[in-house]
């Protein structure tokens, strides 16, 4: 694969960039490398022996068999098909990598309901085309050649849009079927604070997480930063991947794309592709992916809604309703159902009283708080 642009960059402080500077190095990135590999060569070679048989054959039947007719008829069809097969060659090349680009935004499933769409289309244009053979010959073989091109089409198309409810039918339920709720998509800031795992433990975080080449690259850049404090940063971020790749309960894809140099765009397209959702703690980037329709489940909005509703010295009106199991105190609840253990307050049940939190513990049913009267 061939290297993308790197360009060093902290996710947690995203610097300015001149407009100009970013145009330039945009359209260089987007620029297609030149085609080359196994198969500009092989399809030369093939257009090579062709035309040399081709050469071969008219040279013989023209210069009755003449060694000099028939050696130049070789070289000019093998001349001929070394120029007409790297032109082909390049164009295949192109046409095989936008092929490839294409089918990494379409999620495996779309593709297997999509072929059995099609084999189902060219089926029954093939009972179709039975009695249209009973026609003249030219209206029989293009209304065949019609309604294979037609059906087949067709039956891609709705094996594709309907992959979900056909995977039904036969009792499967594809993995990436594109569900927001179900296929991640995280960004360097989101490995970096690694609070990602946490909801990977806890089952809040399950099914694909989706991971951008893009993304380690940026990574590895920070880890290898010449300063102390973005390196820990960096191999904080690669270590959190290296955790989500054997999670039980999330399997890791990664997503491989040449010739990115937005990598937020990068993250929000897959996203929006996709159908999934971004995980990131950029506020930034963050409003830019709502506004075009991503979900985003923000880190820091989820931790502020399950953090401790009261802490060390809080000023509490708590009903005490019952004597505690030691000696002098008494129990009280939160509107939560949060315990209050009051020290020397057992001569106040049944009351209300102003407490002031003395400490907070977690249990395995939830929190407990000890407090003391004012």
């Amino acid at each position: 694969m061939a290297e993308g642009v790197e360009v060093p960059r902290d996710m947690l402080a995203h610097g300015s960039r001149s407009w100009l500077g970013v145009r330039r190095a945009r359209e260089d990135s987007e620029r297609p490398p030149p085609p080359r590999g196994r198969l500009v060569e092989f399809v030369r070679l093939l257009f090579v022996v062709l035309f040399a048989a081709a050469g071969y054959t008219i040279a013989t039947n023209v210069g009755y068999g003449s060694t000099s007719q028939t050696l130049r008829g070789i070289v000019l069809g093998s001349s001929t098909g070394f120029v007409l097969g790297g032109v082909l060659g390049r164009q295949t090349y192109r046409a095989v990598r936008s092929m490839e680009e294409e089918l990494r935004k379409v999620p495996a499933a779309e593709v297997v309901a999509g072929v059995g769409g099609l084999i189902a289309g060219l089926a029954v244009a093939a009972l179709l085309s039975v009695p249209v053979f009973r026609l003249p010959p030219l209206a029989a073989w293009t209304s065949v050649a019609f309604m294979y091109v037609t059906l087949g089409f067709l039956g891609y198309r709705i094996g594709r849009t309907k992959n979900e409810e056909l995977f039904g039918l036969i009792g499967l339920k594809p993995r990436t079927s594109g569900s927001s709720d179900k296929m991640f998509v995280v960004d360097t800031s989101a490995l970096i604070d690694g609070r990602i795992l946490n909801l990977v433990e806890t089952g809040f975080l399950a099914g694909d997480v989706l991971l951008h080449t893009a993304v380690l690259r940026e990574l590895q850049t920070i880890a290898d930063s010449s300063d102390e404090r973005r390196r820990a940063r960096g191999r904080r971020g690669l270590d959190t991947v290296g955790e989500l790749k054997y999670a039980p309960t999330v399997e890791l894809h990664l997503i491989e794309e040449d010739g990115v140099f937005d990598v937020d765009a990068a993250l929000v397209r897959v996203a929006r592709e996709r159908g999934a959702s971004l995980l990131t703690t950029d506020h930034n980037l963050s409003k830019v992916a709502e506004a075009i329709g991503v979900a985003v489940p923000s880190l820091n909005e989820l931790a502020a809604a399950f953090r401790v509703p009261v802490g060390v010295g809080d000023s509490l009106d708590v009903h005490l309703v019952k004597e505690g199991r030691e000696a002098g105190q008494a129990v009280g609840f939160l509107d939560d159902g949060t315990m209050v253990v009051v020290e020397a307050a057992r001569e106040r049940v049944g009351t209300d009283v102003p407490v002031i939190v003395r400490n907070v513990i977690k249990t395995a049913t939830g929190r407990m708080v000890f407090a003391n009267l004012q």
